[in-house]
């Protein structure tokens, strides 16, 4: 029997996550829980239910089919006839019965299973718009949170000739790090803090193992690709201390790409949809000229360095 992943979300014509055109799949399930994550929907391995307030019709109709269809008594209504949900009942509801029955699709359920017979279909509708250099992306969330069902697509990706990309925290054990990154030509690893406590305070890991799984991948002799990436958050790591200590354990490792990412906040509202408050709200976006000097800090070093999506594929 095809093992079954769950996906929150699959992008076909992908141009920045990787190299040509791809179709990235992002996968639920995650580790870490980054305060400025702009997919929370993914931290969890199984589907969640997501509350997009301005398309609740109640109001103009009287419509209360997602209150009728819920079996546990989590929605309801104010006086002023906002829909209200009590959260930690949702957040424990397996079959959201609520999202099934609202036509506006103001009540949605994130997450859809797919076996890697399907996702092959996928691809293979995708491929031929992929160019020479394009091709599949495994995103999330932490796409190795769902290690087994990973393995079992990238297998026939490579039966099919498919070039294989992945985001990845590289938060996971040492032997499925390998072993995934076995079947990959490309990747992106995330490296929030070189402080390792600094580290934990806001994605609620340490560092450790994320740096010795891309120590331990450098000396495999893997031959694919590997870019490091640093979120940028004002007041957390943009320190020329810290992008300093990355470039170090860069040169200790031999590595020489990495790509800067400026803090945004396009995944608030998806905080405000699943009941949670966003953390970051008085965060900034860096400068240009913030990002301009990081930059130059790395080059400087012989590190190419890109900001955003100027990636060099």
């Amino acid at each position: 029997m095809e093992k079954k992943g769950l996906l929150f979300d699959i992008q076909s014509y992908s141009v920045h996550d990787g190299p040509g055109c791809r179709t990235t799949c992002f996968f639920c399930g995650c580790y870490l829980k980054c305060q400025w994550c702009a997919n929370p929907e993914s931290w969890l391995d199984r589907k969640k239910l997501m509350f997009a307030k301005s398309k609740c019709k109640h109001r103009e109709t009287g419509c209360t089919r997602c209150e009728e269809a819920c079996p546990n008594g989590a929605v309801s209504f104010d006086p002023d006839g906002n829909l209200v949900l009590d959260w930690k009942i949702c957040e424990t509801c397996e079959d959201i019965p609520c999202a099934d029955a609202c036509y506006n699709e103001a009540l949605k359920s994130c997450g859809k299973y797919y076996t890697s017979g399907e996702l092959m279909k996928i691809f293979a509708r995708d491929r031929q718009c992929w160019g020479e250099n394009g091709g599949v992306t495994f995103s999330g969330g932490e796409p190795m949170y769902q290690s087994n069902f990973l393995l079992e697509v990238l297998g026939k990706c490579r039966e099919s000739y498919i070039h294989t990309a992945i985001e990845t925290s590289a938060y996971i054990k040492n032997d499925v790090f390998l072993k995934v990154m076995e079947n990959i030509d490309f990747g992106f690893v995330d490296v929030k803090q070189m402080d390792s406590e600094k580290h934990r305070e806001k994605t609620g890991v340490g560092n450790e193992l994320i740096l010795s799984n891309i120590r331990s991948l450098k000396a495999s002799g893997w031959t694919g690709r590997l870019v490091l990436r640093i979120p940028v958050i004002e007041g957390y790591n943009d320190t020329e201390e810290n992008m300093n200590a990355t470039a170090d354990f860069m040169d200790s490792v031999g590595l020489f790409e990495i790509n800067l990412l400026p803090f945004h906040k396009m995944g608030k509202s998806k905080w405000n949809q699943l009941g949670k408050e966003y953390p970051y709200t008085s965060g900034k976006v860096p400068s240009d000229e913030k990002m301009s000097g990081l930059q130059s800090l790395f080059l400087d070093r012989d590190i190419a360095c890109y900001v955003g999506s100027d990636t060099a594929f």
